[in-house]
């Protein structure tokens, strides 16, 4: 192997690394305008988009992990883009919006969190996937929801209370 293709083999080793998303796609039949939207597309998400060679990827998901990545070796034939993600759902929002006017990207596989998805039928259920903003936000709105009505309670029954108390106040007086 080349000092080149080692030097790359290094870097995609610590890319693979410290990602926790990254979707294998394949966008070879597309024009290098459109490459160049969906690389802008890609960009204004912070995705980022590198075209590999499959051999060296292979050499790089070995050397992190040998067996963690072995589902995804069997994907990486053919025209391969990696697509890198700090966002779970990110790649496959764009994926599926850009397929709207386009055949391609295809999606390959993706490693979502040392979970793999295989073949491209996966692009809507990962692009349902919450990402972690979107999971927090949940729990808070959960934690949030008991308290609101806790408050909503003591508000409407302060005055029900009153209210009642009024009312027998009332009678009293008429009796």
């Amino acid at each position: 192997m080349t000092q080149e293709k080692i030097a790359t083999v290094e870097a995609l080793k610590d890319k693979f690394s410290n990602s926790q998303y990254f979707y294998v796609t394949d966008y070879s039949t597309l024009t290098v305008e459109q490459i160049n939207n969906l690389r802008r597309k890609c960009f204004e998400k912070n995705i980022e988009v590198k075209v590999l060679k499959n051999t060296l990827v292979r050499k790089a998901l070995e050397q992190v992990n040998d067996t963690a990545y072995t589902d995804l070796y069997d994907a990486l034939k053919g025209p391969t883009a990696i697509m890198f993600s700090e966002v779970s759902n990110a790649p496959a929002k764009i994926i599926k919006e850009f397929r709207k006017s386009h055949e391609k990207p295809v999606l390959k596989a993706a490693y979502i969190d040392t979970d793999i998805f295989l073949g491209d039928d996966q692009v809507e259920s990962l692009s349902n996937l919450k990402s972690k903003n979107e999971l927090i936000g949940d729990v808070i709105l959960l934690l949030e929801s008991p308290i609101k009505n806790v408050l909503g309670s003591l508000q409407s029954g302060g005055n029900t209370i009153s209210g009642l108390l009024k009312a027998l106040e009332e009678r009293g007086e008429q009796a």
